[in-house]
């Protein structure tokens, strides 16, 4: 199957026009949450989220802290939602995680290494109860 990336646009959830580019975000759908840059996030002023640092297992077993905030992440071809990021230091990849990628209604196709869209969404269905009176 191999690695794929996407290109990914941050946006800060008040302002929208704070916004920064990323070339290269690696889609992992066994990271729960998406990775972005300390210094990407924090050129457009998201917040750290007081509290809300995290522990993280990483694939070789460590586990590390990491502060998260609030982003609205957006991606070809109109890809968008708005999730938790994590705010990743020096060394850490940066990720599109399965959340994100759930909020896109997303998945890769693994031939051309791209987001497509996953479907209809599924939604709640309109069953008629039946009361006894």
């Amino acid at each position: 199957m191999g690695l794929s990336y996407a290109g990914v646009t941050v946006r800060h959830l008040a302002n929208r026009a704070r916004a920064a580019s990323v070339v290269n975000v690696l889609i992992d759908a066994g990271s729960e949450a998406t990775w972005i840059a300390r210094s990407t996030l924090e050129s457009i002023n998201v917040a750290v989220e007081a509290g809300r640092d995290r522990t993280f297992t990483m694939a070789d077993g460590r586990q590390i802290t990491r502060s998260t905030g609030y982003a609205m992440l957006q991606a070809d071809p109109g890809f968008e939602t708005v999730d938790v990021v994590v705010f990743a230091e020096a060394g850490d990849l940066q990720l599109l995680g399965a959340r994100t990628l759930e909020g896109f209604n997303a998945t890769v196709d693994p031939i051309n290494k791209r987001l497509v869209a996953a479907g209809p969404m599924p939604a709640a269905g309109n069953t008629l109860l039946k009361h006894k009176d």
